[in-house]
C-alpha cells in the first residue's frame, strides 16, 4: 500500500535525562485572528487534524441559537452541553434534568458508557464491580444538546447520529460556518461517543475559537457564539471537572479565556480580549507534553503573567525520578512559534 500523506509536525516538547534529550514530542500548533490572520505557527496548521471534543461549541451551536430561550437554558447548561466532563453529580444531574425537559431519558443516549473520568483524575479507585450509567459518559451533554435540538426540529430522537439526520446536518452547517470549510470539503469521521466528528486544519480550528469571543452578532447565528463561549469561561466546571486541564485553563484566564480539550493531544483556546485563537495536535495523542508545549506558546504571544503561570503550574509534570527517588530529568517545551 501507498504512504499515506501524513503531517508535518515539528518537535514541540521533549524529555531531558542529564541534560540530553531523550524522548520527543512532535506537534503543531497555530495562532489565528477572527478574520483568519494567521499570527504565529509552528508545524502542519493546513493538515485536516480530527477536532475530536473541540468542536463541541459548534455542535452545540444550532440548539443555542435557536432554543437558549425555549427551554430557559442557563450558563451552566449551556457549558454542559460543550462539556467533556467528569461524570461528577453534578454534572450526571443536570443532564438528567435537561433531559427530562423532553421527556426523554438515559436510554435516549447513544453515547455508550466508560467509567468516569472523575476516578482517575482524583486519585480514587472504582469500587469493585461498579457499573456505570451513560449520563456519566463524558460526552452525555453534547448528546443532550443533540437530542434536544432533534426535539426542536420536529425530527426522531431515533437515529440522531446518523449523517443524514437533521441534527447532524446542521452541525455540519455551522462546523463549516466558523472553521470557512465548505460542508463538502469536511473530512469526517467518527468519534469516540460515536457521533460524527469532523477533521480541520488548525488554522481553521484555531479561526473558528476566535470568532466564538466577537462581540458582534454572527450574520448566522446571532448572539449564540459569544453566548456559548463566555457559558463555557464562566463554568469551567461544567465544562471539565476538579483536576481537568481546561478547568485549570480557564480559571488562570481569568475569564478572559474559552478552552476545550480534544481525546488524543487535541487543544484549542481562545482569548476574549484579542479575539485570537490557538489550535494545538500533539502527535502522539499525549496530553502532557501538548501542555507543557501550550503553556509555553501561552507565554511566547504575551497572554500569562504570574498569577496565571502560577495557576498553571499545576499542568506541568514533575521531574523525573527513579525507583530510588533520584532527580534523573524533566519534560520541557521544544516549541518554537513563527511570528508571522
Amino acid at each position: 500500500m501507498p504512504t499515506p500523506h501524513l503531517p508535518r509536525h515539528v518537535p514541540i516538547a521533549a524529555t531531558f535525562r542529564g541534560g540530553h534529550p531523550e524522548n520527543v514530542h512532535y506537534g503543531s500548533f497555530a495562532v489565528v485572528s477572527a478574520s483568519g490572520d494567521v499570527l504565529a505557527s509552528a508545524g502542519d496548521i493546513d493538515f485536516p487534524t480530527f477536532t475530536r471534543s473541540a468542536l463541541k461549541p459548534f455542535q452545540a451551536m444550532p440548539l443555542i441559537a435557536q432554543a437558549v430561550q425555549r427551554w430557559s437554558l442557563d450558563d451552566a447548561d449551556i457549558a454542559l452541553l460543550c462539556a467533556s466532563h467528569s461524570g461528577e453529580p453534578r454534572h450526571t444531574e443536570r443532564v438528567a434534568t435537561l433531559l427530562a425537559r423532553i421527556g426523554a431519558g438515559e436510554s435516549a443516549l447513544a453515547c455508550g458508557t466508560h467509567e468516569p473520568y472523575f476516578f482517575r483524575t482524583l486519585g480514587q479507585t472504582p469500587p469493585p464491580g461498579a457499573t456505570y450509567t451513560r449520563l456519566q459518559h463524558n460526552c452525555s451533554g453534547k448528546h443532550t444538546g443533540m437530542l434536544m435540538l432533534a426535539h426542536v426540529l420536529g425530527q426522531p430522537l431515533a437515529g440522531y447520529l446518523d449523517v443524514a439526520h437533521p441534527v447532524q446536518q446542521a452541525i455540519a452547517q455551522s462546523v463549516a460556518h466558523f472553521s470557512g470549510i465548505a460542508p463538502e470539503r469536511l473530512v469526517r469521521g467518527t468519534d469516540g461517543c460515536s457521533a460524527p466528528n469532523y477533521a480541520l486544519p488548525l488554522r481553521a480550528l484555531a479561526q473558528a475559537f476566535a470568532r466564538l469571543t466577537l462581540g458582534t452578532p454572527d450574520p448566522i447565528y446571532g448572539d449564540a457564539p459569544l453566548r456559548v463561549a463566555r457559558a463555557m469561561s464562566r463554568h469551567p466546571e461544567m465544562v471539565s471537572g476538579e483536576g481537568r486541564n481546561d478547568l485549570f485553563l480557564m480559571r488562570a484566564g481569568g475569564g478572559d479565556w474559552v478552552s476545550k480539550v480534544g481525546a488524543d493531544g487535541v487543544q484549542a483556546i481562545a482569548s476574549f480580549s484579542r479575539g485570537v485563537g490557538i489550535a494545538a495536535k500533539v502527535s502522539d495523542g499525549n496530553l502532557t507534553p501538548l501542555m507543557v508545549a501550550l503553556i509555553s506558546a501561552l507565554d511566547q504571544l504575551g497572554w500569562t503573567n504570574d498569577a496565571s503561570r502560577q495557576a498553571l503550574a499545576a499542568l506541568l509534570p514533575p521531574p523525573m525520578k527513579n525507583a530510588a527517588g533520584i532527580e534523573v530529568g524533566a519534560m520541557r517545551s521544544v516549541l518554537q512559534l513563527q511570528h508571522h
